[in-house]
């Protein structure tokens, strides 16, 4: 963890810091609380060495969603000694109503595009994303999702031959479905785990950290199945608002292959063994 410098804090659009506590912000930034005297608390994001850049993708994220949805507000960013930073309203969290919660989602997919991507890539995560806009969504999630992380599962040597079949199966089986089905570009939250979808003090829902594109919605879906917190309340809200369509189940384990192979890569292997679950559910 970085220690922030009085110097270094001087920096920042605020006056009077009295405090400043490191918190939990994920693990790819380090996060504080920041405190004044005259208690305005704010959430301070900071990526030693990494400039302002690295915010860019997220900032976008947090207004192409905030223009639909509840999310953090942005006070500023910007580059301090090479560090870039993010500063946000500070977020108390409570609880409230998963029905609530999947409608606001529900609204955020009903956000579409022509096509497929988005306007820039995001090169400096630990996953470099490919965002070239794609008229086919197959196309898309194949050779700008699954095709790279399964070339850096190989690399890292995590990869076999029952992975590879299953990789096989389930591109081929997005290429049966667009060609008999219209898949319609949605805006996409890119992340949609339960740690990134919260309540408020307010018990009002909250959407964080987006790493956002458009595409087949039913990604986000299927990344809200894979480590649980979202109950049945969710998915009846998000019903009233844009109703799934038929035959969701089928298809929600080929987003749930490629968010856990993300895990196997980013974090070993792990998750493997939940991995090698999925990929025998899709060659059975």
């Amino acid at each position: 963890m970085k220690t922030l410098s009085s110097e270094w804090l001087a920096q920042l659009p605020i006056n009077n810091i009295q405090t400043v506590t490191p918190v939990s912000g994920g693990d790819i930034n380090e996060a504080y609380e920041i405190v004044t005297k005259k208690d305005q608390r704010y959430f301070l994001k900071v990526q030693p060495g990494r400039g302002q850049a690295f915010f860019a993708h997220e900032i976008e994220g947090l207004n192409l969603i905030g223009a639909v949805a509840r999310v953090p507000q942005i006070i500023t960013s910007g580059t301090i000694e090479t560090d870039g930073f993010l500063l946000l309203n500070w977020l108390d969290i409570g609880t409230g109503d998963q029905l609530a919660l999947g409608k606001m989602v529900a609204e955020v997919h009903q956000q579409h595009e022509k096509r497929f991507g988005l306007d820039h890539d995001f090169q400096l995560g630990r996953f470099p994303k490919n965002n070239q806009w794609q008229t086919s969504w197959a196309t898309f999630f194949a050779n700008q999702r699954l095709q790279p992380l399964a070339d850096l599962a190989q690399q890292k040597g995590r990869w076999n031959s029952n992975r590879a079949a299953a990789l096989a199966l389930i591109i081929k089986q997005m290429q049966q479905y667009e060609a008999e089905h219209e898949i319609t570009p949605s805006l996409l939250h890119g992340d949609l785990w339960s740690g990134n979808a919260l309540f408020n003090a307010a018990h009002q829902p909250v959407l964080i950290d987006p790493d956002v594109y458009y595409g087949d919605r039913e990604f986000d879906l299927g990344v809200t199945t894979v480590f649980g917190g979202f109950t049945d309340g969710f998915y009846q809200g998000y019903q009233q608002v844009y109703p799934f369509r038929p035959g969701i189940e089928a298809r929600l384990i080929w987003y749930r292959f490629y968010y856990v192979l993300m895990h196997v890569v980013l974090f070993g292997e792990s998750y493997g063994p939940f991995l090698d679950q999925i990929c025998a559910s899709v060659l059975q």
